[in-house]
């Protein structure tokens, strides 16, 4: 057993063709076919039906995947401890950020990044919390950039900033005249929200309280997948929505009329770097840590507002 045959098995799980995981890994099908069935023939499993298609684990063999899967992981972090010992920011690194952060938060400090520190390499994709906190215990991300507290003993959190929510609604709204506003001011016959599995409407639910309130609205039904489509959805058909700060630095200067802050304690979420508790690499951790709130164009005074952390 080695840990290439561990990585093939892997490859097949992820594509579930052999043909495709033998492309992925840079060998041959027969190579890639030949590894794996040494592999089973050692520890006496049939990890996988191979008359099923697209190609399935076994149930035994679900267990093996897992298992190689956290080996690989322990493998990868202690190269990364070494890398760590020698005071490097270097190498790749592996990051998911959730949709309603990333168009916003990604342009401002990922090019000062890569300048400080040109020998790593940033992999990044986006993914809803959910899939953020599946894919950290797995070991297939090394950092979430997300909205937190996600109260799971299993990960580590590093806060970063927190950003304040605002209203954004159109001209027409009789809300609109006040300088401030209340939750309870918001008519949810009107509300845009985002569709389910963003951490950002569950926040929405929690400022609007939608759970104790009448949610019998045609207008409810319709959810978006971007805070984009949101921004459209008001400037377009009214109503009114609810947009992170980040989401507001980019508006003309007519939406920005469109704008109303909150009365106080206002609403923020908090943002941070979160990371599997095993996770060796401080540097850089720290190192993107830096980078963000060095590019937030946030003043210190928005930064330290946690009075209602709305996760």
């Amino acid at each position: 057993m080695n840990l290439q045959q561990l990585e093939y098995i892997l490859s097949v799980d992820k594509h579930r063709h052999f043909a495709k995981a033998a492309e992925s890994s840079f060998v041959t099908q027969p190579t890639l076919s030949m590894m794996i069935q040494k592999l089973e023939e050692e520890l006496g499993i049939k990890i996988f039906d191979r008359k099923r298609q697209p190609v399935q684990p076994t149930e035994e063999g679900k267990e093996i995947i897992e298992r190689a899967r956290q080996i690989i992981a322990d493998v990868t972090r202690l190269k990364e401890y070494s890398k760590e010992r020698k005071h490097e920011v270097s190498g790749e690194v592996r990051v998911a950020i959730i949709p309603t952060l990333a168009p916003y938060l990604l342009p401002l400090f990922l090019k000062s990044l890569m300048e400080k520190f040109p020998l790593l390499k940033v992999k990044i994709r986006e993914l809803v919390t959910e899939d953020i906190i599946s894919h950290l215990k797995s070991g297939e991300i090394d950092i979430g950039l997300m909205a937190t507290p996600v109260n799971d003993g299993a990960l580590r959190e590093h806060p970063v900033f927190y950003e304040e929510f605002f209203a954004y609604m159109a001209s027409e709204e009789t809300i609109a005249r006040k300088k401030y506003i209340l939750p309870k001011d918001i008519d949810l016959s009107k509300l845009w929200i985002l569709e389910e599995g963003h951490c950002l409407r569950d926040q929405i639910f929690n400022l609007c309280e939608l759970k104790k309130r009448d949610m019998q609205s045609d207008r409810l039904h319709y959810q978006a997948g971007s805070l984009e489509t949101l921004k459209n959805l008001v400037d377009y058909n009214q109503g009114i929505t609810i947009l992170p700060y980040l989401a507001t630095l980019n508006l003309t200067k007519k939406q920005q009329t469109k704008i109303r802050s909150f009365a106080q304690p206002k609403p923020v979420r908090e943002i941070s770097l979160v990371v599997n508790q095993n996770f060796p690499r401080k540097k850089i951790i720290e190192a993107i840590k830096t980078e963000i709130e060095e590019c937030l164009p946030l003043s210190a005074e928005v930064a330290r507002k946690r009075i209602i952390n709305l996760n």
